[in-house]
């Protein structure tokens, strides 16, 4: 089904998120990785190297009796991945099952599984995609590097991957730390080297939720770090980018795609702001943006990474830039909200160990509820959800409110 939203109401709904959980007892935590489905099917494809695929084997079986403690689901059990805000955003703890209210089109469900979501009981499988591609360069060795608590903080039974902007998996899922460490060093090596990204960072997502997530992945995760400017190459865009390939897929095909994964996306965009800002004031943070890339290219290379036409930052070509820089502002934060996460500016360098921080508080403050349906048909169809706290309207629930029942045939 195609979406008919504009970016704009993607921005002014709130969803409470949720999806459909495996239809046999879950073992993910002691499936080998080659066992999980070959990235296939998607052009251009993510794809797995034969050294990342034996790593990522031999982590992941090593747990031994500790994976023992991970929640095992049935069939049919759908579960939501929801975050309690108060008036003031902040996140409200202490909640139990019984002061949660579930409903599917209308009807109220009984909770079956509940826990709180720091991860100690239900796994959770984190896709890290990084845009390392020049327009990226005031940014790049901070976040990499702040990353790296990002891969401090994941419990003893989560699992994390790392995807470029390449549509390339620079790691497979794993719990080795120092793996995954390793992986972002030569990644940043790599950046210092100047070999920069190709800018398709909405393929290395689509590709990602259409094949690294399966249905045995009960807390799907993306975090999105990206300015998404691949926006204009998707196919029916408003926004033509000159001179480039229309992909084979829009941008509502990258929402359909991210509600049937189930995942939560958390979008980090590189760069000053400019959402919610007069035109004017978009246009001076525009020519601060330009200086600042500028800057970094000086910086890191010893030349400038803009071209010689753009560095007079004539009044046209900024406003160009911040017209277009909006967009896809508009368009990858809407996409985070749509799914249950939320978007984040990285405008200075400094602040992206504290955004990854915040991140990681919101995963951790989130309560996982699951149910059994007490409508067990198969038909592929969308339903809607609603959860509320029990004798709080207030309460803000943060997330998507929609599933897709599984198809007849499976």
């Amino acid at each position: 089904m195609r979406y008919g939203l504009t970016l704009m109401l993607l921005l002014a709904v709130s969803w409470v998120g949720h999806g459909l959980a495996p239809s046999t007892p879950s073992a993910s935590a002691q499936r080998p990785a080659e066992e999980r489905p070959r990235l296939k099917g998607f052009d251009p494809q993510l794809r797995r190297r034969p050294d990342q695929l034996e790593k990522a084997a031999g982590v992941r079986g090593a747990g031994g009796a500790d994976e023992e403690e991970v929640v095992r689901v049935e069939t049919m059990l759908v579960v939501s991945d929801v975050l309690v805000l108060d008036k003031r955003g902040r996140s409200v703890a202490g909640l139990k099952r019984e002061d949660f209210v579930v409903k599917e089109d209308g009807a109220r469900q009984e909770i079956g599984t509940f826990s709180l979501g720091n991860g100690g009981v239900v796994p959770r499988s984190i896709v890290l995609i990084i845009d390392y591609s020049g327009s990226q360069m005031p940014y790049l060795k901070t976040s990499i590097e702040a990353a790296k608590t990002l891969v401090d903080r994941l419990g003893p039974a989560d699992r994390m991957a790392i995807v470029t902007d390449d549509v390339e998996l620079l790691a497979d899922f794993t719990r080795d730390k120092a793996l995954l460490k390793e992986k972002l060093d030569s990644l940043l090596r790599s950046v210092l080297s100047g070999k920069v990204g190709q800018s398709q960072q909405l393929s290395a997502l689509m590709a990602t939720l259409k094949e690294l997530f399966d249905e045995e992945d009960l807390r799907p995760i993306v975090i999105f770090q990206t300015d998404g400017d691949e926006l204009g190459t998707l196919k029916g865009s408003s926004h033509p980018s000159r001179n480039a390939r229309e992909n084979s897929f829009s941008f509502g095909d990258i929402l359909t795609a991210a509600e049937k994964s189930r995942a939560t996306v958390y979008t980090i965009m590189p760069g000053v702001r400019l959402i919610g800002l007069s035109e004017d004031e978009q246009l001076r943070r525009a020519r601060e943006d330009m200086d600042n890339r500028a800057k970094a290219g000086k910086e890191m290379f010893g030349v400038t990474t803009v071209r010689p036409e753009q560095q007079a930052w004539g009044e046209g070509f900024l406003r160009s830039w911040a017209v277009a820089l909006h967009r896809r502002q508009l368009a990858i934060a809407g996409l985070a909200k749509y799914t249950g996460g939320w978007a984040d500016y990285l405008e200075q360098p400094e602040q992206a160990r504290d955004i990854y921080a915040r991140i990681f508080a919101g995963i951790n403050s989130r309560y996982f509820i699951g149910y059994y349906p007490t409508n067990r048909t198969r038909d592929g169809k969308r339903r809607k959800v609603n959860i509320e706290v029990s004798g709080h309207p207030e309460y803000i629930i943060w997330g998507r409110k929609t599933y897709f029942a599984p198809d007849p045939e499976k």
